[in-house]
């Protein structure tokens, strides 16, 4: 009776590890090629995203019940989660997130989104304490452009000099508590009008989905490329953003090397 119980669960475990959407962790080394398609394709005049081996997502509340693992295995091998929002908003969504993609070894980090109305030391110390301080996550990222839903803040419009001040001292702040210098994510109406080129030494992440980041930010370096707001992932129920990295495999890996959290 003992044996053919303990044959029963044996059996029992390797059906639920075999279960179609709930494969194992990948080794947290291994890069996967993407495997994703897009509900409403643009061509880039031949300068096709899928030309970077390394891809990624980022995600929000807008995405629920994500199986990272599945995920992963299809060519997500990086995601940015949205953390927070000026100084009192905390993505609801934010820590499964973090939880599920931390077990299925993707490269994680976390972004702020920014609000006028609100102190950037304020904004800052909000971050810091939600997202915990995690060895191998990514840079912290500052996620910059202008806010028209909001019912507080979308009438806000400081003139460049001041946002790029106040972006300096979110920078500053958390920089200090995270030991790396953050990424700044932002759009190209909001790049032109502040004056975000003068940002030299930080990382930038770009949106652009119907061009490409050397026509939407002409001169800029990037070391991501948020190239579609439409993409379809296995894994992931409806339309998640694609993020593809700059370099090639062995320059993913160095980045990484230097850039994660210790």
């Amino acid at each position: 009776m003992i044996l053919r119980r303990a044959l029963i669960l044996s059996l029992l475990a390797l059906a639920a590890c075999g279960r179609p959407g709930n494969p194992p962790p990948a080794d947290p080394g291994t890069l996967f090629p993407a495997r994703f398609s897009d509900s409403d394709p643009v061509d880039f005049n031949g300068r096709n995203p899928q030309s970077f081996p390394v891809h990624g997502i980022d995600v929000a509340r807008f995405q629920n019940n994500i199986d990272w693992n599945t995920a992963r295995r299809n060519g997500v091998n990086f995601a940015f989660i949205k953390a927070t929002e000026g100084g009192d908003l905390k993505d609801i969504n934010f820590d499964t997130h973090w939880q599920g993609a931390g077990q299925a070894a993707v490269k994680r980090g976390a972004y702020h989104f920014y609000y006028f109305c609100t102190s950037p030391e304020d904004q800052a110390r909000w971050f810091i304490r939600n997202v915990p301080r995690t060895p191998g996550m990514l840079p912290p990222v500052l996620d910059m452009e202008w806010n028209p839903f909001s019912p507080t803040c979308a009438h806000i419009r400081p003139p460049a000099s001041e946002v790029r001040d106040q972006m300096r001292r979110w920078l500053a702040v958390v920089e200090r508590h995270y030991g790396q210098r953050p990424i700044i994510y932002t759009t190209p109406k909001f790049y032109r009008e502040n004056g975000l080129s003068g940002f030299n030494g930080y990382d930038f992440w770009l949106r652009t989905t119907a061009k490409t980041p050397a026509e939407a930010y002409p001169g800029q370096t990037w070391r991501f490329w948020q190239y579609s707001a439409t993409g379809i992932v296995p894994g992931i129920g409806g339309d998640v953003d694609l993020n593809a990295f700059s370099g090639n495999s062995a320059q993913w890996q160095n980045w990484i090397a230097t850039r994660a959290a210790r």
